[in-house]
């Protein structure tokens, strides 16, 4: 007797995982200068640079690289952890590039920023989880770029000892950590992380060098709320952090954490009033705030706030 094969559900095959929202009118890309956005393009295609910018997919790259500024993310484009709300690719990375550190300052140069951001994927293949090649790529872009001040957004260096403080050492203008949510939501949101050793690491970097900015940032739509939130400003407040920024989480694909809502922009006005009331030097909090989004006013604004503030 011939088995009969159960019909597949069409509404089931075609529903995704995790549907995405459709965004509010407040989230809208800004237009780019295409002279200038293609000039950028240009400059980190030519020196094969991975940013940020591209593999995240941030919500800013027209207006930022319209202005010349590029998040410069080294060690590659391949993370070993598999955050469930980030769109970089997760798996074995490759070997470094010895050579970045001299590209990553030759398009510094060209680009003649003024101020700029330096991250990378989390290693944990490595010993010291990247901490070195961090120290490579500061010394060398503040050699052939004097003037540009440098901040750089780290992973954790989990289960690394010191070894974060060889970033440190070749004193960055700003060491930035993102915390990037609530406790609660760690296990799911991430997985390869742990909320206190994220505040252990900003608490230190203050400790350690008492001239360097700290910052870090928190995304909000996850399914956090508002007490959660205020009590993450409290816990960073706590670790000396000097800077906070708050942004939208914005679901990358259907295979990615799902978003719980979208919050007004009255609502990061109020959450951004609440952060300065606490002491931060400084705050940005907006649906399309990111950790480098206007960094270079930003730091800016954070030396002058620091010189009233004393």
């Amino acid at each position: 007797m011939t088995q009969k094969i159960k019909p597949r559900h069409p509404e089931k095959v075609k529903n995704p995982v995790n549907p995405i929202k459709k965004k509010p009118e407040w989230i809208r890309s800004k237009l780019s200068n295409s002279k200038e956005f293609f000039l950028t393009k240009t400059i980190v295609n030519k020196n094969n640079l991975v940013t940020v910018c591209q593999e995240a997919n941030c919500p800013n790259i027209t207006e930022c690289w319209s202005k010349r500024h590029a998040t410069f993310m080294i060690m590659g484009d391949t993370c070993t952890r598999a955050c469930a709300f980030c769109d970089v690719k997760t798996g074995k990375p490759g070997k470094l590039d010895e050579l970045e550190p001299i590209k990553i300052s030759q398009a510094v140069k060209k680009l003649n920023l003024k101020h700029v951001v330096i991250t990378s994927v989390d290693r944990d293949d490595l010993e010291d989880g990247g901490s070195n090649h961090f120290f490579e790529v500061i010394n060398q872009t503040r050699k052939i770029n004097p003037n540009t001040t440098i901040e750089v957004l780290t992973p954790d260096f989990l289960r690394k000892g010191d070894a974060y403080k060889k970033v440190l050492e070749a004193n960055p203008d700003v060491f930035n950590h993102n915390i990037e949510t609530v406790p609660s939501l760690y296990l799911k949101v991430r997985p390869g992380s742990r909320y206190f050793s994220s505040l252990e690491l900003l608490k230190n970097a203050k400790k350690i060098n008492k001239n360097v900015f700290t910052k870090s940032g928190i995304m909000v739509g996850l399914g956090e709320n508002k007490d959660e939130i205020l009590q993450v400003m409290d816990d960073l407040k706590a670790a000396d952090v000097d800077f906070l920024t708050i942004g939208q989480y914005l679901q990358p694909s259907v295979k990615h954490f799902p978003l719980a809502r979208y919050y007004t922009p009255q609502e990061f006005e109020e959450l951004g009033t609440i952060a300065k009331a606490k002491g931060f030097l400084l705050v940005s909090s907006s649906p399309l705030t990111r950790s480098s989004y206007h960094a270079d006013k930003d730091f800016a604004k954070l030396q002058q706030n620091r010189k009233n503030f004393h």
